[in-house]
């Protein structure tokens, strides 16, 4: 806990208003990639408490959507469309879509993570299983030319899903943003064009 409260992300994130120290590492993945233009539709999964929706918004404008999916209550982000439920299930897709109209997904970005058991093995099976479920829902849903950033932690199926991201995707590239933590084994990998 104390690490928590006294890291430099944590505490800059409270000075400028951001929900979490997250919105830090989108910023710097954004800065560096370009992937969240101005005018553009963009879904993020997992999105309580919201830094990343908070990032997204302000940078696609006016003229772009956002819209944020979680199992969990989010509190109001003005300009983000939040949907509260599971977004494998169909009145969720429906609700989506139906906001959606025509507009095409630009990019899908997930920075889920489960309920931490503590059991190494556990818990990156379950990171792996929803960077997978994330990867499904950007093979439905992105226009042609989209992108798709998920986090995932480097172990056990990492290799495997490596695989499936580069058979999904023309480009495939790793981030490590600096507000990660360094102990930490999470990584972003970032799918650009669908196959």
């Amino acid at each position: 806990m104390m690490e928590h409260v006294n890291d430099p992300y944590v505490q800059l994130a409270k000075k400028e208003g951001w929900r979490s120290r997250a919105a830090f590492k989108l910023m710097e993945i954004d800065d560096k990639d370009k992937l969240l233009k101005r005018g553009e539709v963009v879904v993020d999964l997992g999105a309580t408490p919201g830094g990343w929706s908070q990032v997204a918004v302000k940078r696609v404008g006016d003229a772009g959507l956002v819209f944020a999916l979680d199992l969990l209550e989010m509190e109001p982000i003005h300009g983000v469309h939040f949907i509260q439920g599971d977004f494998r299930e169909d009145d969720v897709l429906e609700k989506l879509e139906t906001l959606l109209g025509e507009r095409r997904v630009g990019l899908v970005m997930s920075d889920m993570a489960p309920n931490m058991s503590g059991v190494p093995l556990v818990d990156q099976a379950r990171v792996m299983h929803l960077a997978e479920l994330g990867l499904e829902f950007s093979r439905a849903h992105l226009k042609p030319e989209g992108a798709f950033l998920v986090k995932v932690f480097q172990g056990t199926d990492y290799e495997a899903f490596l695989k499936l991201m580069r058979e999904t995707f023309k480009t495939v590239v790793v981030r490590k943003p600096d507000a990660s933590r360094d102990r930490s084994a999470e990584l972003y990998l970032l799918g650009r064009t669908l196959r």
